[in-house]
């Protein structure tokens, strides 16, 4: 399986769901601060990165994830979908590819924190709304990487391509 977990800016919820996927946090409390501004990538993507698929390593069954962020483009997913399918076709391959947003886990928090941090350049001030915002949300990126996983293996065995909207795990006052 190749997993792919996206989203508009592909550095703050995308870069923790890859984490939580490669056992790389805690799962069973809050993170802090200094977790949450080591993982790989986390806040450090520009718009430049935006379309390209970024490697994050292999998960405990040696599937490769990958993360992306779409920006403003709608075109984004369901090219890279079509590109996925018509592959699968092409090769013959049997690795499924499953695509999994993260933006319904993003609390409002974390938009202002993204948009004064990677937007104006303020990270004296935005970094600490993304701190705040990452703490918010964790668990439900945490859930939203599991249920990923296990949609995965029930699906795997039909599906060559995946597409999971998760929309399900969007916050309350969102």
């Amino acid at each position: 399986m190749i997993f792919i977990y996206h989203d508009y800016g592909g550095t703050h919820t995308t870069s923790l769901a890859a984490a939580y996927h490669l056992n790389k946090l805690p799962t069973h409390r809050k993170l802090t601060k200094e977790e949450i501004l080591a993982v790989d990538y986390f806040n450090q993507l520009t718009a430049s990165d935006m379309g390209k698929l970024i490697f994050r390593g292999l998960d405990e069954d040696g599937n490769p994830v990958y993360t992306v962020g779409k920006g403003n483009s709608k075109a984004v997913l369901p090219a890279m979908v079509h590109m996925a399918s018509m592959l699968q076709d092409k090769f013959k391959n049997d690795e499924p590819i499953i695509f999994s947003n993260t933006s319904p886990t993003v609390p409002m928090m974390m938009s202002i924190g993204g948009f004064l941090s990677r937007g104006l350049k303020l990270d004296v001030i935005g970094v600490p709304f993304l701190v705040n915002g990452a703490q918010q949300c964790c668990r439900t990126i945490y859930e939203l990487v599991l249920h990923t996983k296990e949609t995965a293996a029930a699906r795997a065995a039909t599906e060559s391509v995946i597409v999971l909207d998760n929309q399900h795990f969007k916050r309350k006052g969102q």
